[in-house]
Parts: structure tokens; C-alpha cells; sequence
């Protein structure tokens, strides 16, 4: 068997394994209703906003921090 008939069959085996693995997760995402999918968005979405609320929360704290830096920098006397 020359080389490139082994790198053949190997890249064909590569796409089936592949294919399977698409199938698979495309059986697995259809299997879930659309009320369970509007409730999955949902708990994203209030994940999603509850971070930015908290990093909005932060951002504050963290900007005045690096001002005083800024500002102690700017007035050191070297």
C-alpha cells in the first residue's frame, strides 16, 4: 500500500468521525422543545445582565483608583 493511499484513508475516516459527531449534537439540539429553549435564552439573558450590572457596579471603584494614580504621578516631584 503506497503512502498516500494510507493519508487517504485516514482523511476519510477523519470526515466520518466528524460527521458523526455533527449528528449527534444536531440530535441532541433538536430534541429540546421551543418552551425549553425561550426558557434556556432567558436564564442567558438574566446571566448576561446580572454580570454587567455587577461589572457596572465596579467600574466606579476601579476608575477612581486609577485616577489617583494618574493625578499622584502627574504632581510627583522628581
Amino acid at each position: 500500500m503506497r503512502w498516500w493511499k494510507a493519508v487517504g484513508l485516514a482523511g476519510a475516516a477523519g470526515v466520518v468521525a466528524t460527521g458523526v459527531v455533527v449528528v449527534r449534537a444536531e440530535r441532541r439540539r433538536r430534541a429540546y422543545t421551543p418552551d425549553q429553549v425561550r426558557e434556556q435564552l432567558h436564564v442567558r439573558y438574566a446571566q448576561a445582565t446580572a454580570a454587567q450590572a455587577e461589572a457596572a457596579e465596579a467600574a466606579p471603584i476601579a476608575e477612581a483608583k486609577d485616577l489617583r494614580a494618574r493625578l499622584r504621578r502627574l504632581f510627583r516631584r522628581g
